[in-house]
């Protein structure tokens, strides 16, 4: 069922429900998604610590990394490069987990998709065709940029999924490069096509970045035209009832949550919680909060040293106060802190 209403309207009813919101699992090849709840790559902050803190709570169905220039993971190899610290911890980590990568050469995607799925034996090779960052698209001419080309778009998902097998391949878009321009569903089809196991639809354009609302009626509108995969939903998921709106009155099979999810790793447990008609657990004392923030920090630290380390979890503990009493005050210290001691001193007096 389509609707105009967006997830998260002000006008929907409480959170507290008693029964479950009919979701069923979905398979991305052979991956079963189970709650259809994804976590949504960003780069800078899906990093393994930031994963573990989402799994000490559970309810994400399916967790992904930072996404991985392809060609910076063929040019470093061997070396201490970026592409390291974007893949640290996936070797060791619970399955199912996918790694998102993004480049605009069919070869060196298939290259590094084939290395992903065999030797790093990753769960699902997602490959990002959404990203609207200027050096991403005007620069690189990959991410959203390529949303102008759907034929280009097939070639690479194919090649992809050839040298990926039986790893499943996935691909996340847009609606559109432009306003003017949206062709989500010619590039849906384009993807199905070429033998991807899933699409992810962000509903906003490249030229909106995250401007606006996300538009879940043309995300939706989509569904019709793919007639084997699943349709995942993206774009201002900011809160349970929003995501059981987005459930409830548009036509998708899952729902992916970004950026809301930074600050409340607890997130997708609520969500699991509500979908399955139980008690939605309560958001965490302040007190349990600021812990959390703490073990994160621990975390980002053991693997990046303390002063990269404090200075990596700034954007972190800003997310973490948000939209609380005295996080302004808060973010405005806290993000000139670059030692352990000055982090751990603003935390202890300022957090909200």
């Amino acid at each position: 069922m389509h609707s105009a209403k967006q997830p998260g309207d002000p006008s929907s009813a409480s959170i507290i429900r008693l029964e479950p919101i009919p979701t069923p699992p979905i398979n991305i090849g052979p991956v079963r998604v189970d709650p259809p709840v994804l976590a949504a790559p960003m780069a800078g902050f899906t990093n393994h610590a930031f994963r573990q803190m989402i799994r000490k709570f559970g309810g994400a169905g399916l967790l992904v990394t930072e996404m991985v220039h392809a060609r910076s993971f063929v040019w470093r190899e061997g070396e201490k490069a970026e592409y390291a610290d974007r893949l640290w911890g996936i070797l060791d980590e619970p399955r199912p987990l996918a790694v998102q990568i993004w480049d605009n050469d069919p070869e060196m995607l298939a290259r590094v998709g084939g290395r992903l799925a065999h030797e790093y034996s990753v769960s699902v090779v997602d490959i990002n065709f959404g990203c609207p960052v200027r050096n991403v698209t005007r620069k690189a001419r990959s991410g959203s940029y390529l949303l102008q080309k759907p034929d280009r778009i097939g070639q690479i998902v194919e090649r992809v999924v050839v040298a990926c097998r039986p790893t499943p391949v996935t691909a996340k878009i847009r609606l559109g490069y432009t306003r003017d321009t949206i062709n989500a569903i010619d590039v849906a089809q384009a993807v199905e096509n070429a033998g991807a196991a899933a699409l992810t639809v962000h509903g906003r354009t490249a030229e909106d970045m995250f401007r606006g609302t996300a538009d879940w009626g043309r995300i939706a509108a989509i569904r019709p035209y793919l007639k084997r995969i699943p349709l995942i939903g993206n774009g201002d998921l900011d809160s349970v009832q929003s995501v059981i709106d987005a459930f409830q009155h548009f036509d998708v099979n899952g729902v992916m949550i970004g950026r809301a999810c930074l600050g409340k790793p607890w997130l997708f447990a609520q969500v699991k919680a509500a979908l399955d008609g139980e008690p939605v657990p309560p958001e965490p004392s302040p007190n349990i909060q600021r812990g959390l923030l703490l073990h994160h920090y621990e975390l980002v630290c053991r693997r990046f040293g303390d002063t990269k380390g404090t200075i990596l979890m700034r954007k972190y503990a800003c997310f973490y106060a948000q939209g609380r009493p005295g996080a302004r005050a808060f973010r405005r210290e806290v993000a000139r802190a670059v030692t352990p001691e000055a982090f751990l001193r603003t935390v202890e007096r300022l957090f909200p």
